[in-house]
């Protein structure tokens, strides 16, 4: 039966100690290498792609479907995927979404053509979308909320973050040693060693995920969203490439508008919803989710701004701009570490806000980089501090969009936080890019900043967070 979301029946587990058992340790080793490998996915395989063009026969303009056939289910199934853990059990489809994972990783090093290798990406793209949503609410489930939750979402978001930069190295140094394929061949490689692990690590599936498997599904509203998602990360995607005056791009955008239009009148009418609306309604869940599409979105676009910025204006090569980036991580690194302290400290909300107006404050002064000897460094020590904000803010808003619910819907939650990371990583880049092209690249700096200064601002008045403390009424 759908469950209360009303904020008077939906309370907080007690404050816990942050020290975790062995078997927690286990636990959230295998959840957080699971989304490790996943995060590598999304960049080990950008170097080598004008290389395996060139094996497979694939055209210059075929390659951005080596991207967009892994991005289209990855981000487009992402919420089905968490409510269907609800339904049905997380550890179960986490365990599928590995297995799934790790065979196509397999297809993708054995390719044989263009079919096989976008068959194997499409498919690596369905186990991700299985996994990472399941991972992150065996995380919360796991981990009661307080500081257990804060210090297993810090780690979790260190590793995405290094997940990100350490591809962009192995896939260069393995490229370069060994071929391409070997950069999908560590894919499987690990996916296969977590699989191994992960059935004796993971804890039991509940009683709650054996009934939910009783209950029908929400076929309208699943085919909806699913479709309007996929639309909307085809438009983007493409987008990026190719700008968005391409009639296939305003098609795709028109259509997810539809779709995701239909998905709401959809869910306000039947009975058992995939997504509960007064959900959608929850202080904590509306503006912590607002807060990380801004804050994912923004740096995101920003990293490709400096990175185009560093080796275009400033003459840099790539192999320098890759050094510069490699600093960034380890800030990104102390963050993800630290984060967990200062949600301690001020609380999710008020951290939350925090995060992202160090990143605005950050961002801001790029708007007078200029071209000397000495605006690589002031590059570095903008994107350093910003990547600090960043983490804490993607930390908080996990925290703070999966408080207060029942174990029930942590599936749903995990499934709305993730594809707001998934829809900033993909709605960011184009929309400064086109910025950057009608204005400057430093004008899109400062349209960058602006964005996220305005979340700030947004996020602290929905969840009514004051310097003095204090959260809503309606929040958790």
């Amino acid at each position: 039966m759908p469950y209360d979301t009303s904020d008077d029946v939906l309370t907080t587990s007690p404050p816990t100690a942050s020290a975790l058992s062995s078997r927690a340790r286990l636990t959230l080793l295998v959840l957080c290498t699971a989304q490790f490998v996943v995060t590598l996915d999304f960049s080990i395989l950008n170097v080598a792609l004008p290389v395996l063009g060139d094996d497979l026969g694939m055209g210059r303009s075929d390659l951005q479907w080596a991207v967009t056939a892994f991005a289209l289910p990855s981000g487009g199934l992402l919420l089905l995927s968490g409510r269907l853990a609800d339904r049905y059990g997380r550890r179960r489809l986490f365990l599928l979404g590995l297995a799934v994972f790790t065979v196509a990783s397999v297809l993708v090093t054995l390719a044989w053509d263009p079919a096989s290798f976008l068959a194997g990406r499409a498919l690596q793209g369905v186990g991700a979308a299985l996994i990472v949503p399941t991972g992150m609410a065996l995380l919360t489930t796991t981990f009661p909320e307080g500081p257990q939750r804060e210090r297993a979402l810090g780690i979790s978001g260190t590793l995405l973050s290094l997940g990100y930069t350490t591809g962009m190295v192995l896939g260069g140094v393995l490229t370069d040693g060994l071929g391409w394929r070997s950069t999908m061949g560590l894919l499987a490689a690990a996916g296969a060693a977590v699989l191994s692990v992960a059935p004796g690590a993971l804890p039991p599936e509940d009683a709650g995920a054996r009934a939910g498997a009783r209950r029908p599904v929400d076929l309208p509203g699943a085919l909806t969203v699913t479709g309007g998602l996929f639309a909307l990360v085809y438009g983007l995607s493409t987008a990026a490439e190719n700008g968005f005056g391409r009639a296939d791009v305003i098609v795709a955008l028109v259509a997810a508008a539809a779709l995701l239009g239909a998905f709401a009148v959809v869910e306000s009418r039947v009975a058992d919803p995939l997504v509960p609306l007064p959900m959608l309604r929850r202080p904590t869940v509306a503006w912590g989710n607002l807060g990380g599409l801004a804050t994912v979105s923004t740096m995101t676009a920003l990293i490709f701004l400096l990175t185009l910025y560093l080796q275009e204006e400033l003459g840099l090569s790539a192999f320098r701009t890759g050094l510069l980036f490699g600093v960034q991580g380890l800030f990104a690194a102390f963050a993800g570490l630290t984060a967990s302290r200062v949600i301690g400290r001020l609380g999710a909300h008020r951290a939350l806000v925090a995060g992202l107006l160090l990143q605005t404050v950050s961002t801001a002064p790029l708007l007078w980089l200029g071209t000397g000897p000495a605006a690589a460094w002031w590059a570095l020590a903008a994107a350093s501090a910003g990547v600090v904000g960043n983490l804490w803010a993607v930390v908080a808003y996990g925290v703070t969009a999966t408080a207060g619910l029942p174990p029930a819907a942590q599936g749903l939650a995990t499934g709305l936080v993730t594809s707001a990371q998934q829809l900033g990583t993909t709605v960011g880049i184009p929309l400064l890019s086109a910025a950057a092209s009608a204005w400057g690249t430093r004008t899109a700096f400062g349209v960058d900043a602006v964005v996220v200064g305005v979340a700030a601002a947004m996020v602290a008045a929905g969840l009514r967070v004051s310097p003095s403390g204090g959260t809503p009424s309606g929040g958790v």
